[in-house]
């Protein structure tokens, strides 16, 4: 009883320091090849090694952390063929979300999407835009009533955490994703859910390409090929 007392703290705190290595990673703030220096980690968050380490366990159960010889934990990089079939598995979850929010999304969050795809419109490009574009996706999962498959999109959504910030930042990607989003939401008032799927699933596929000519940019930049 008394070993279970101990262990509590440092789990709570193995998944607090876990949940901020997320946002890190998602922001932008730890990118892929970066090392997680335990004693680095516990000094900045005013935590012990303990729940450092065991942070650094479940990120790399997600798939985000590796270890490598001589280095130690490091964020993962993604070669193409990983890029390419993440997205691809990001349409199929994503389009079937759409289609099945088709019937079962109730008006008022059919309604609430819409509003926030116009609050995303206002804000543009703005970062606050990015953190309400993964709400609205989040929303628009929950409105297809399907457990299992927000299961699988939230496991998804950790590996394509490591490409780093969302493909809004991209010129002119806010403004076309916001009418990608009207399209998907104006299938989903009809009801029409093959439309509602192949509409998301195009919205992927624009992203995917954002995505991909971003990476080329930046390994060109770096001399190396994707």
């Amino acid at each position: 009883m008394n070993d279970e007392a101990a262990a509590a703290p440092d789990s709570s705190q193995g998944n607090a320091v876990y949940r901020q290595l997320l946002d890190e990673v998602r922001d932008g703030r730890l990118n892929p090849g970066d090392r997680l220096r335990e004693t680095e980690i516990a000094e900045r968050l005013g935590v012990s090694r303990t729940p450092v380490r065991e942070a650094i366990r479940l990120l790399e159960t997600d798939g985000i952390v590796a270890h490598v010889p001589r280095l130690g934990a490091t964020i993962r990089s993604l070669d193409y063929a990983e890029v390419m079939e993440l997205y691809e598995m990001r349409a199929v979850l994503e389009g079937t979300a759409a289609r099945l929010a088709a019937r079962a999304a109730s008006e008022i969050e059919i309604d609430e999407l819409f509003d926030m795809n116009r609050e995303l419109e206002r804000l543009g490009s703005d970062p606050e835009a990015f953190v309400l574009n993964r709400q609205f996706h989040a929303a628009l999962l929950d409105a297809a009533k399907n457990r299992f498959l927000s299961w699988s999109m939230n496991s998804l959504q950790k590996s394509l955490m490591i490409l780093g910030p969302t493909t809004l930042t991209e010129p002119d990607r806010a403004e076309k994703a916001v009418e990608e989003h009207f399209g998907i939401l104006e299938a989903l008032r009809v009801r029409d859910g093959k439309l509602a799927e192949a509409a998301m699933r195009a919205h992927i596929e624009m992203a995917q390409r954002v995505r991909v000519r971003s990476l080329r940019a930046r390994k060109s930049y770096d001399g190396d090929l994707l």
